[in-house]
């Protein structure tokens, strides 16, 4: 008999640990949290993202009121297939409300008759700056600032083509 109750209790052992085991296991495992259903629609706490306010034109306002606008156009045209084509930037920042008497913009091309590797254009602001973009294949993405006007009003350096369209 005392084989038997040796057997017995080794079986029992082994059931008991099993069962405390799986306990344990069952415990560590993550349970669904979900809430009991109240009958009313879930609320969500998370924010929700508001579209920010398109820029746009401020014929009274400083030249960073305005460089907002005057960068979302240049992205537009710069995404457009007249990327390289000042007098496309020149016709949208006019469209948009901008002086066409304050703008410049240099050549598209070369002396030799091939596509410049960057075209700039400029908006005169007020007495002391300037509204400045530069695009084209060198400079990678549309770029633009604000910065001081130069002499006699001028806004670029070196040639730029008469806006006579």
């Amino acid at each position: 008999m005392p084989r038997r109750l040796h057997s017995l209790r080794s079986l029992l052992a082994l059931a008991a640990s099993t069962v405390i085991i799986g306990l344990a296991l069952t415990a560590c495992t993550p349970q669904p949290t979900d809430p009991e259903p109240s009958g009313e629609p879930a609320v969500s706490s998370a924010p929700t993202a508001t579209p920010a306010p398109e820029p746009s034109f401020h014929p009274d306002g400083t030249a960073e009121d305005n460089l907002p606008v005057f960068t979302k156009i240049v992205e537009q045209v710069g995404a457009s297939p007249e990327n390289v084509s000042g007098r496309a930037y020149i016709d949208a920042l006019v469209a948009a409300g901008f002086d066409r008497a304050g703008m410049q913009v240099t050549e598209d091309g070369t002396t030799v008759g091939n596509p410049a590797e960057s075209i700039q254009f400029s908006v005169r602001w007020g007495e002391d700056l300037c509204l400045v973009g530069q695009v084209g294949p060198s400079t990678g993405a549309p770029v633009t600032m604000i910065m001081d006007q130069l002499a006699e009003g001028r806004c670029l350096i070196g040639n730029t083509r008469p806006i006579d369209w």
